[in-house]
């Protein structure tokens, strides 16, 4: 099993590009989504790291060795959500995430299938399928900042005792690139909204909503 690969970027195909490592050319599927930023993640000597999802697709004659790239864990958890939807699999699902996790994740949330019916290879009865099944499991992807870090706010937070899922969710949040102290404030609002919260998902979703609240 593959979870992680590291290399020189040698080349961008269609929905695919290429790493070098070791000597060996390795060909990753990506999403447009991720292949818009993918050069801001690049490091010195054009290093880029991605997390993978490794699978075989089956063929007639035999099965050829897959692989998928995500910018971070997030991302790839999206990913094998997304394909949990009868009739998506992992090339489709590729194809079909060409906008922002956090904005696909919002329409579903939202129960939006008219956006989702928008993205390449989803049908009416499709987005119908991805709203029952996800609708209310996503909520934590909306808060994926697909466009950059999190902003540079500071100020000290306190959540008092800490559960273990409270640890798993700020853990999320980090991942997502909010900053420390931000993501203890969001963790802090949200449980004084809603206390009845008793897991990290239950959580990130409350967290989710709030943000959806306040921007309208």
């Amino acid at each position: 099993m593959i979870s992680k690969i590291r290399g020189k970027f040698i080349e961008r195909r269609d929905q695919a590009v290429i790493l070098e490592v070791g000597g060996i050319f390795y060909e990753i599927l990506v999403s447009d989504s991720v292949m818009g930023r993918i050069e801001d993640r690049m490091g010195p000597d054009a290093c880029l790291e991605l997390i993978t999802y490794y699978y075989i697709q089956i063929g007639p004659a035999k099965g050829n060795p897959v692989l998928v790239g995500f910018l971070n864990e997030i991302e790839k958890d999206f990913f094998l959500d997304f394909i949990k939807v009868s009739g998506i699999g992992p090339r489709a699902a590729i194809k079909a995430l060409n906008q922002p996790i956090s904005t696909i994740a919002e329409a579903i949330v939202k129960g939006e299938e008219k956006f989702l019916t928008a993205l390449p290879g989803i049908g009416k009865q499709k987005a119908k399928e991805i709203v029952a099944k996800l609708q209310n499991k996503v909520g934590k992807y909306g808060l994926i900042q697909d466009e950059g870090p999190g902003s540079s706010f500071q100020a000290a937070s306190k959540i008092g005792k800490v559960e273990a899922w409270q640890e798993e969710a700020l853990e999320v949040l980090l991942q997502l690139q909010y900053k420390k102290a931000e993501a203890q404030q969001m963790i802090e609002k949200a449980l004084e909204r809603n206390a009845s919260v008793s897991s990290a998902e239950q959580l990130l979703n409350e967290i989710y909503k709030q943000r959806i609240a306040a921007h309208g």
